[in-house]
Order: C-alpha cells, then sequence, then structure tokens
C-alpha cells in the first residue's frame, strides 16, 4: 500500500510539473526560405502523387490513400530527414498496415481500435526504427475502412513504392538534392 500511496504521491507531482515544461524557447531564427527548393517539392510531390493515380488507371485498383499526401511531404519535402528514408517509408506503411489488419481481425472496427491500432503502430515502428508519421494515419485508415490482409500490398506497399521510385527519380534529378541519405 505504502508503495501505491507514493506512486500516486509521484504521479500529482509529475501533474502538477506539466505547464512548467511548455515553457521553450522561441525558436531558432530562420533564414530566408529557398523559393528553388519549395518549387521542386511543389512539382516533384504532385507528381508523385499523379503517378500514383495513373497507375490506378492503369491497374484498376485504388492505391491512393490519405496517408500518402503526409509522405508526399517528407519525401519531397524534407528530403534529408531520417523520416523521409527509404526504410522509414516502407516498414512505417507496411507495420502500420500490418496492425491494422490484425486490429480489426480481433477486435473490429471502431474508435477504441483506430486509437489502439494507431498507438500500436507508433511502438512497432520505434521498436523497429521505422518511424514514419504517415504509417500512424495508414493505421487509422485500415482499421476505419475494416481492412483485411490485402491492405498491406494493395494499396499500401504498392503505393509506397509508387512514391519510393517517384522520390529516387526526381530527387536526384536537380543539383540541390540527394536521395536517398541511407537505405537501411
Amino acid at each position: 500500500m505504502t508503495h501505491l500511496v507514493k506512486w500516486f504521491a509521484s504521479l500529482r507531482a509529475r501533474v502538477r510539473g506539466v505547464p512548467a515544461r511548455w515553457r521553450a524557447p522561441r525558436g531558432p531564427v530562420r533564414g530566408a526560405a529557398s523559393k528553388k527548393h519549395a518549387l521542386w517539392s511543389c512539382l516533384s510531390g504532385a507528381f508523385g502523387v499523379l503517378v500514383i493515380v495513373w497507375v490506378t488507371e492503369l491497374v484498376g485498383h485504388p492505391l491512393l490513400i490519405g496517408s500518402f499526401g503526409a509522405s508526399a511531404v517528407l519525401l519531397f519535402g524534407v528530403t534529408e530527414s531520417p523520416l523521409s528514408q527509404p526504410r522509414n517509408l516502407i516498414g512505417g506503411h507496411v507495420i502500420s498496415a500490418a496492425i491494422a489488419v490484425a486490429v480489426v481481425a480481433l477486435f473490429g472496427s471502431s474508435p477504441a481500435t483506430i486509437a489502439l491500432a494507431v498507438g500500436l503502430s507508433m511502438f512497432a515502428m520505434h521498436l523497429t526504427h521505422t518511424t514514419h508519421p504517415p504509417g500512424g494515419a495508414t493505421a487509422l485508415i485500415g482499421v476505419q475502412g475494416s481492412a483485411g490482409v490485402a491492405f498491406i500490398l494493395v494499396p499500401v506497399l504498392a503505393g509506397a513504392l509508387i512514391l519510393l521510385v517517384t522520390a529516387l527519380v526526381t530527387n536526384n534529378l536537380v543539383h540541390h538534392r540527394r536521395y536517398p541519405l541511407h537505405w537501411w
């Protein structure tokens, strides 16, 4: 019982300290935004999404899901981020899709299972060093849509691979970019 009392006292102290943790510096002084970088991000990101749409029309299977829009921001907007690298893109989406399918199979689709799938995806991506924030959206989309096993391959893996190939080409066409920084 004493241990429980100490734990609650510690929790109460941590809760009281939360507002103090909100204080943070205003952030770094930022230089002028690169118009060249912004324009290429715009063009290549739009092209990446269009390629998925074109392949969808070609094969007759929907391959575009909302989380790929967020992946495009990472792959074509912040190519140097660890979260944008191929391992994170593919691993984050596929792991999150697999978790979504498992959650649906075990517990069905509900607000609670959507939250569970997102949380489990974050946990798994962290442990496997494949954190890709759009993966959380993939898990949400999968549970919300009551996805089956095929969801992992089509649209998730197929769409992520299309984005990856597009990023490999467009991000290396110009002198001011290099992608990927690492594969593994």
